[in-house]
């Protein structure tokens, strides 16, 4: 019991440290979504490792009626969970968090098919996750990593980095900006497609320039090409 109001102290703590609009205690209490429905995952997780599984799915719905937010009891969820306008949150069954993470309304923790096994992300310790992020299938987003709101993450996340856009690219990596000098290192149709017409304009020109008798100049078309390329992707 004494663990168990550790946590329940440690919880309000992280609220009251990382809100700046929660002025006490009573009121985290009893205004905070994100802070019931970590509570009732909490009993819920207990009741679903005790083999009262049902129960513990039910009350994992009636938890997500009153707050709008979907923990499946049985994820792995550490300490100081920080759920910060939680409406739309899901998290999926064998999603792990790790200890002071902060999620933002609209997060998804989710799988990317059918498959059976562990299907959800592995959350590291102080990552902080954006609005609206999905961050799909059986990844790791590393330790004291930042997820921009909207990004969508398919692909592991290292430690102490910065990532945004759909699919999600790392800007930032151990304080240091990351640029991006290649589309198809973002790896999505439309940065392919960028690559692809850039390379039929270069062989174009040089149609061109033989239809009309003159020499075709490689250099000038592989810097036309580079020029396209070498994109500073900002945030």
């Amino acid at each position: 019991m004494g663990t168990a109001l550790d946590w329940v102290r440690e919880d309000i703590a992280s609220v009251l440290e990382n809100d700046p609009a929660a002025t006490s205690t009573f009121q985290v209490v009893v205004c905070y979504s994100g802070l019931h429905a970590l509570w009732a995952y909490r009993l819920n997780h207990w009741f679903w490792n005790h083999d009262f599984r049902l129960l513990a799915r039910w009350l994992s719905q009636v938890a997500r009626w009153f707050t709008g937010i979907e923990i499946h009891p049985a994820a792995q969820v550490g300490r100081r969970l920080f759920i910060d306008h939680g409406m739309g949150v899901v998290i999926g069954e064998t999603t792990v968090i790790g200890d002071d993470v902060t999620l933002y309304q609209g997060v998804t923790l989710g799988g990317t098919g059918k498959e059976h096994g562990k299907r959800h992300p592995t959350i590291g310790n102080g990552v902080v996750i954006g609005a609206g992020a999905k961050v799909l299938g059986n990844i790791l987003v590393g330790d004291n990593s930042r997820v921009g709101a909207g990004s969508v993450v398919l692909r592991n996340v290292p430690d102490n980095s910065t990532v945004v856009g759909v699919p999600a690219h790392i800007v930032f990596r151990d304080g240091k900006r990351v640029v991006i000098t290649d589309p198809k290192q973002i790896n999505d149709p439309l940065s392919e497609a960028l690559a692809v017409v850039a390379t039929q304009v270069r062989e174009l020109k040089e149609k061109v320039r033989k239809l009309e008798g003159g020499v075709a100049d490689d250099h000038h078309g592989a810097s036309s090409l580079q020029s396209v390329i070498e994109i500073d992707y900002q945030i």
